[in-house]
């Protein structure tokens, strides 16, 4: 598989596995299908694998562990995130919803320096590993102040002593990873769904930033939680039901895919990963069939004449780059 440098001492292959859905994200996943699907990715060349605490509760962080202890560490690369502590709760939230079967334990905020480090350990705890490579601090929405001065200062420390080689932040938004950019000497962002086949988002100050300071991108949510696998009435959109327009869009870039005699989930991923600041594209599944699927669209012949169409209907932002110069 294609790799790429994710920092000056870190290589990663272009494909990584997210593990959200192996924490039980919209639907339950069995123990054996989560092993199934580490398994396959990893015959297929997948080398880096993406995780967080607050999937499934620590159930993904676990699941993934389990595979990955029985490989030799300098094989692959795994990223997690800090921000989130696990701690015991009767409270019912959002995210509860989110993931099905889940540990009893549930996410609480902490963007602190001390809660960050408590984090790290924690996931090593539940992964069964000695270090990651990657950290990012997690959807820090309504905590930039915390995130810079405390969940930050603890990663810079981490990297700086080499405990990791790469550090950033996973948001589902762009602004305030602009912000982090102009502020933080960052390595790395987990964008996830602003930068899509429905959703560019990113083109209008993120990625000029990051590609200026080689701040590198992880692609996350680019089937925009499904809407862009399967579009149909009640697909999911940024984890809720997509509303009518948003349908209506996806379904008018199926039939154009359909056209051209390729598949909406090819274009979307080849989509992503044509812009210069993308080098992984994070991809999650829920089961082997998925995962190989997801790796035979990124190889997936997409006609030029698909992209030039595209263009020419103006069905995304003129300033996106398209595979093969279209």
């Amino acid at each position: 598989m294609k790799k790429a440098r994710l920092a000056d001492n870190l290589e990663v292959t272009s494909i990584g596995l997210g593990s959200a859905p192996l924490g039980g994200l919209f639907s339950a996943v069995s123990d054996a299908d989560a092993e199934a699907t580490v398994a396959k990715a990893w015959s297929l060349g997948v080398r880096f694998f993406d995780t967080a605490p607050l999937y499934g509760f620590g159930l993904a962080e676990r699941r993934l562990g389990a595979f990955l202890r029985q490989q030799q560490r300098e094989s692959y690369v795994i990223s997690t995130k800090v921000g989130r502590l696990l701690r015991a709760s009767d409270s019912t939230t959002v995210e509860d919803d989110h993931f099905k079967d889940a540990p009893s334990l549930r996410p609480r905020f902490d963007f602190s320096y001390d809660g960050v480090m408590r984090s790290v350990e924690e996931s090593l705890e539940r992964l069964g590993l000695d270090r990651v490579d990657v950290l990012l601090v997690h959807d820090p929405d309504d905590h930039y102040d915390a995130a810079v001065s405390g969940a930050f200062r603890a990663l810079i420390r981490l990297r700086g002593d080499g405990t990791v080689k790469a550090i950033g932040s996973g948001m589902n938004q762009c602004e305030m990873l602009t912000r982090f950019a102009e502020a933080v000497p960052v390595d790395c962002f987990l964008l996830a769904g602003r930068y899509t086949l429905l959703d560019q988002g990113a083109l209008d100050a993120l990625f000029p930033i990051c590609t200026a300071k080689n701040i590198r991108i992880l692609l996350g949510g680019i089937y925009n939680s499904g809407i862009l696998a399967n579009p149909h009435t009640g697909a999911k959109f940024n984890y809720e039901d997509a509303d009518a327009a948003l349908v209506a869009r996806a379904l008018e870039l199926d039939q154009l895919c359909r056209k051209h005699g390729t598949e909406l989930k090819a274009a979307a991923l080849q989509f992503g990963m044509a812009h210069p600041a993308v080098t992984v594209a994070v991809m999650g599944a829920r089961n082997a069939s998925e995962v190989a699927d997801n790796i035979a669209m990124s190889e997936r012949t997409v006609p030029q004449a698909f992209w030039r169409e595209l263009r020419a209907r103006n069905l995304v932002d003129p300033r996106a780059p398209l595979p093969g110069g279209a």
